[in-house]
């Protein structure tokens, strides 16, 4: 990638950091790749899913189609990175790099569109509600793929740690499935003097919270990942008084379908065991997340060739993540692959939804080189 171009997607990539908006409220960032695209000449295709855009370039003879996606939202996290370019946005910031990803998708565009050594259709997909939006099934409910038909689609997160440019191809799951969990503990209220009149949900929260530990470390095969997080617990309102319900809130991960499987039926059999034991109701919501995340075998290898003959390095060893990604639903419809391109350090707390993240520009060529790269070799 030349210098004017570098130096164009990272004017847009900052630009999209320093005016971000939050999942489902998309609207001026879908508007920015709208103008993005008319600069460089491309076709689109406005509001799909909400506020999708999906730009597509068609040239040659060859029927062969292939998908590129980036996401588009921000988190409500207030930024302290300090950075001239930071959110302008209170309590919301991009701390994922999405605006990274959608500067990349851009520069792919641009390169395949001065790019006369391929034949067939690319679709850009620009993805919004990726952050628990549901973005990507409401893409496919709105006809994604038959509007616009791909054979294969691909995609990539930029990763912290990861030296910078460093693609990471995983030949097994590269993140997990997620569910939110949901309790609701209802017993009896009553005067805090007075226990032996009243049912205690919050007594009850506290052993189903201890007794949802023992999940992972005694019901799941040590060969297999799992993670059970109660994040939050609300009871009550009054010191004297015991509360008539308490409010548990948190997630499960697994890499494997039928491990989630397996232990979403331990939270119910332990909430009931509970609420047997406290002589209270416990309420139990598990609405189910993304699926697994885990590339088609073909598509994995074509990545990895991708990765090489875009001239960067690639890691074939690293160990998938606990973390979500809506992607997956994209590979439950076409087979795929998602990758990681590292993003580098991360020195003062450039992880990921940490409130001073950044995405590394200098990575953009690397990352819009192999999503043109990743395109051309799956259109043949």
């Amino acid at each position: 990638m030349d210098k004017t171009l570098h130096d164009r997607l990272t004017g847009w990539r900052r630009h999209l950091h320093a005016n971000p908006e939050l999942t489902l409220h998309e609207r001026e960032t879908a508007a920015f790749v709208q103008a993005c695209l008319t600069e460089l000449k491309i076709p689109f295709t406005a509001n799909i899913g909400g506020h999708g855009v999906v730009a597509t370039l068609t040239r040659g003879q060859s029927n062969r189609s292939v998908g590129l996606r980036a996401d588009m939202d921000a988190l409500p996290i207030l930024e302290t990175s300090g950075v001239p370019h930071a959110s302008t946005v209170p309590n919301v910031m991009h701390a994922c790099g999405h605006d990274g990803h959608t500067a990349s998708l851009l520069g792919a565009a641009a390169l395949l569109n001065d790019d006369t050594g391929w034949s067939g259709t690319v679709q850009f997909v620009f993805q919004p509600a990726e952050e628990g939006g549901g973005g990507a099934k409401s893409m496919i409910a709105d006809g994604l793929f038959e509007r616009f038909p791909m054979e294969r689609i691909f995609g990539y997160h930029n990763w912290p740690g990861l030296e910078a440019g460093t693609v990471a191809v995983h030949d097994g799951p590269v993140m997990a499935a997620g569910n939110r969990i949901f309790f609701t503990i209802t017993g009896h209220a009553g005067h805090a003097a007075l226990p032996h009149l009243t049912r205690d949900p919050m007594i009850a929260s506290a052993h189903l919270l201890l007794a949802l530990q023992s999940i992972v470390s005694r019901s799941v095969d040590p060969l297999d990942s799992a993670v059970v997080t109660m994040a939050t617990m609300q009871a009550g309102s009054a010191a004297n008084q015991i509360a008539s319900h308490a409010v548990m809130r948190g997630t499960m991960r697994t890499l494997r379908n039928e491990v989630r499987d397996h232990v979403e039926q331990a939270i119910h059999r332990i909430a009931e065991g509970v609420a047997r034991s406290f002589d209270v109701s416990i309420d139990v919501q598990i609405p189910r997340g993304n699926p697994v995340t885990e590339n088609a075998p073909a598509e994995r290898d074509l990545a990895a060739e991708a990765v090489a003959a875009a001239g960067l390095p690639v890691r074939r060893d690293m160990a998938p993540a606990m973390t979500g990604e809506d992607f997956a639903w994209y590979l439950q419809q076409r087979p795929g692959a998602f990758v990681w391109i590292g993003n580098g350090p991360t020195d003062g707390g450039r992880e990921l939804h940490n409130a001073n993240y950044d995405f590394n520009d200098a990575i953009l060529p690397a990352a819009a080189g192999y999503l043109a790269s990743v395109a051309k070799r799956a259109l043949g």
